[in-house]
């Protein structure tokens, strides 16, 4: 399906404006960063163009010790939601620009407030890792990692692949990635969903921050209820997480993001392979369902592929 409207798909981009040449570059050098997903949630206002209803464990430790580590964990928190505040106010102000100055932003407050956002009771991936084994030399290691992504010596490892039962029959393969990648990718979502949620359309619900299925569902009860509606799609895309074609998703991700380091991260992730029988693969098409990252990536995919498309022709025709 997707790959019929390609034409029509080309056309509508330059309709909009999209075209590479005509982009103004924007660069955020002058934004203090970091990142977190939990305290920045209330932030992530939509723009709804369809419409109002489319809107551990170890010894206790005394008070005395307490006090530095909560200090510095508020101290980091403020930085990054000014930081996440001061972006999303930037893309505000330019909606169509290109933003060429992002990979700073990966700051070790940021890695800190990625680690401390990752479910705790997760599988290991392939080095093994857990949450809490990881969290015994914290500092030192976000320390070390942050030095790896700015050098350009982070490498992502191959995600472990493991299979769950569908509630329809058959299995369902999911991707369990290493440590250090759930922490840099859920950063990287931190910073890139300050531009997307800026642009998504308020008919897009899955998938992200303070949105879910019951809203959707709200936003339907309420368009037949008040609108004159006479009949209703229902439609779903197979095996969409496993049918991207990266080369389309990557000029997406290209027309807002013009940071060569933030690409080339999301490129590693999506090249890292997959293991499965002690054996690594390369899938040349997809992401990988259940990293960190991929569902941001599939909504960026089907917000152009398909979003805006259904927008226009609505606007057009419906």
């Amino acid at each position: 399906m997707l790959s019929e409207k390609r034409n029509s798909f080309s056309g509508l981009l330059k309709n909009k404006g999209f075209k590479e040449e005509r982009k103004t570059k924007i660069g955020l050098d002058a934004i203090d960063t970091s990142t977190t997903l939990e305290s920045n949630k209330s932030h992530l206002a939509n723009k709804a163009p369809g419409g109002a209803a489319e809107q551990g464990e170890g010894r206790t430790v005394t008070k005395g010790n307490m006090a530095p580590h909560h200090t510095h964990r508020t101290q980091s928190r403020a930085r990054v939601s000014q930081a996440l505040r001061r972006i999303r106010q930037a893309v505000r102000q330019h909606p169509s620009q290109r933003l060429t100055a992002l990979c700073h932003h990966l700051t070790v407050d940021c890695l800190r407030e990625a680690y401390f956002a990752l479910k705790r009771d997760a599988a290991p991936g392939v080095d093994g890792l857990t949450w809490e084994e990881y969290g015994q030399d914290l500092e030192p290691r976000l320390q070390d990692l942050h030095r790896r992504v700015h050098q350009g010596t982070y490498r992502a490892q191959p995600v472990y692949r493991r299979y769950i039962a569908k509630a329809s029959g058959g299995q369902r393969p999911l991707g369990v990635s290493a440590l250090e990648d759930k922490i840099v990718q859920r950063a990287v979502v931190a910073i890139l969903n300050q531009i997307y949620e800026e642009a998504f359309l308020g008919c897009s619900y899955g998938f992200r921050p303070g949105r879910s299925q019951h809203d959707a569902l709200d936003a339907l009860a309420t368009g037949i209820l008040r609108q004159p509606i006479n009949w209703v799609l229902d439609l779903d895309v197979v095996r969409c997480f496993d049918s991207f074609d990266r080369t389309w998703l990557e000029r997406f991700l290209q027309h807002r993001i013009g940071d060569r380091r933030l690409l080339r991260l999301i490129h590693t992730w999506l090249k890292a392979g997959v293991l499965e029988d002690e054996v690594v693969s390369d899938p040349d098409k997809g992401v990988v369902q259940g990293a960190v990252v991929s569902p941001l990536l599939s909504n960026v995919y089907l917000h152009y592929a398909l979003d805006l498309w259904v927008h226009q022709w609505r606007r057009r025709h419906a």
